[in-house]
């Protein structure tokens, strides 16, 4: 039986481990216009826990804490994984974001998927697709998109 959601909270909630937690908070606020909801900081200055809001989205974050397995991917050599935000103007979005420190990973450009999206990199080891719907595709004819794309073809 499923627990029913009584507050705003997201239900699912991403954490991220970065080497300097205080300025991925100012890069997150000036590349994605992330707004700091609040942290935890111990009296070095070290970041046990912050949460941004991107949009209607909470994003959790710290500095490392090697000895309980807390590690950015500046200590392990990269992060597999990448966050995606909904956007209203992608090439706007990447052109933010680079300004702010960002390094373009793909370029902006229209995808089989119904998206106009680009990719940055940011300081703190992780990748941002900057994405905006431009229209709606099912998902056959994604996979036909997808598949024409494979062979060589374009869209």
């Amino acid at each position: 039986m499923r627990a029913k959601q009584t507050d705003e909270r997201q239900v699912l909630r991403a954490h991220a481990t970065v080497h300097d937690a205080t300025a991925a908070i100012d890069f997150y606020a000036k590349a994605f216009g992330a707004v700091e909801q609040f942290r935890l900081t111990e009296p070095s200055g070290k970041v046990g826990h912050a949460e941004i809001r991107i949009g209607d989205s909470l994003l959790m974050l710290n500095d490392e804490y090697p000895d309980f397995g807390a590690r950015s991917p500046a200590s392990t050599g990269g992060s597999p994984v990448a966050f995606y935000i909904q956007v209203p103007d992608a090439d706007a979005a990447v052109e933010r974001a680079v300004a702010a420190g960002a390094t373009v990973v793909r370029p902006v450009q229209d995808q089989f998927y119904g998206d106009r999206m680009g990719m940055v990199a940011c300081p703190f080891g992780y990748r941002w697709s900057l994405s905006a719907r431009k229209e709606e595709v099912s998902p056959a004819e994604m996979q036909q998109r997808w598949n024409k794309m494979l062979a060589g073809g374009k869209q």
